[in-house]
């Protein structure tokens, strides 16, 4: 069974004389405490025992080493890593309970400081979120291994491995969170359930995506066209100014450059231009005779070009 307690925050808006009486650091952790403090509850949270048999000098201590296991590339061969500690079936219960009964007291405390705030109970309050946060840090990093097992047996079309293990860190922290120790089952048997259950929820929602974008986002066409119209814009109006050079003749060329520059670059019949030694047998002269006239006549259509630019 689940119970939430919610109330407003904690901090909301405490007296300036009681936020005084903690210091720089208390003040941070005690902001981050939520205003809802779920917790399982279990029989023996009452207790005034059962602080001294979680938490006590003779409570057993439960390390558990960091995760360093990074599944950005599954199929690599694994790099040999240190053995680790896989908890026993009483170090797991004893875990769940320190987590559960860390939030039971804290919720407590969140009850009894949104009648009367103290200073005292602040610090209360701060010790049961430090352990609350530290069991459940343990417990997940006891239990990953489960979300990259579940992943390396699943296989969706169109979803990276990566992305399978955020989704499964996700639900292992749910699970986590919503996991009864008395009922005496395995977390292990909760946990893989619930991650495989989010895997189809993924699954589901990829293929309703892609039935509604099958095709793939390419970001080549989302680049703005404004350039290239630009271009072409400005190539049709020098194309337009040319043929008027030409059509009235205000460069001043004679026949056999006005018939070089319309052939060579095909001005007025949308075809091919002819190449030099094409227009050299058209006109009865070399290649070079036709290149020096093409430059000639270039440069005399330039210049009008530059004077109708400057005069604009």
């Amino acid at each position: 069974m689940t119970a939430i307690l919610a109330f407003p925050a904690a901090t909301q808006r405490p007296p300036a004389r009681f936020l005084a009486e903690l210091s720089p650091q208390q003040r941070a952790t005690y902001r981050r405490i939520p205003a809802k403090v779920p917790y399982v509850y279990h029989p023996s949270f009452p207790s005034p025992r059962v602080g001294a048999e979680l938490y006590g000098d003779d409570a057993e201590p439960i390390d558990v080493p960091a995760w360093t296991n990074f599944p950005e590339v599954p199929e690599d061969a694994p790099a040999p890593q240190a053995a680790r500690a896989v908890l026993r079936a009483d170090q797991e219960a004893m875990l769940f309970l320190r987590y559960n009964c860390a939030r039971f007291r804290l919720a407590r405390l969140l009850a009894a400081q949104r009648r009367r705030p103290t200073a005292a109970r602040a610090v209360q309050m701060i010790l049961w979120h430090s352990r609350a946060a530290e069991a459940h840090a343990a417990l997940v990093r006891a239990n990953m291994a489960l979300v990259l097992a579940m992943a390396k047996r699943t296989r969706i079309p169109r979803v990276d491995f990566t992305e399978l293990v955020s989704e499964g860190n996700m639900a292992l922290l749910r699970t986590v969170d919503k996991f009864d120790v008395s009922r005496g089952f395995k977390f292990s048997t909760y946990a893989c359930r619930a991650i495989l259950k989010c895997f189809n929820r993924l699954a589901t929602n990829v293929n309703r995506y892609r039935r509604h974008f099958p095709v793939e986002f390419d970001p080549e066409l989302e680049r703005s066209d404004y350039d290239l119209h630009r271009h072409q814009v400005q190539r049709d109006d020098a194309v337009d100014a040319l043929r008027e050079i030409l059509a009235r003749n205000r460069a001043a060329l004679n026949d056999v450059e006005r018939t070089v520059v319309l052939e060579r670059f095909a001005i007025g019949t949308g075809g091919k231009g002819r190449t030099l030694s094409e227009i050299g047998r058209l006109v009865g002269i070399t290649n070079e005779r036709v290149r020096q006239i093409q430059s000639t006549a270039l440069a005399k259509i330039r210049a009008v070009l530059d004077e109708d630019f400057l005069a604009a």
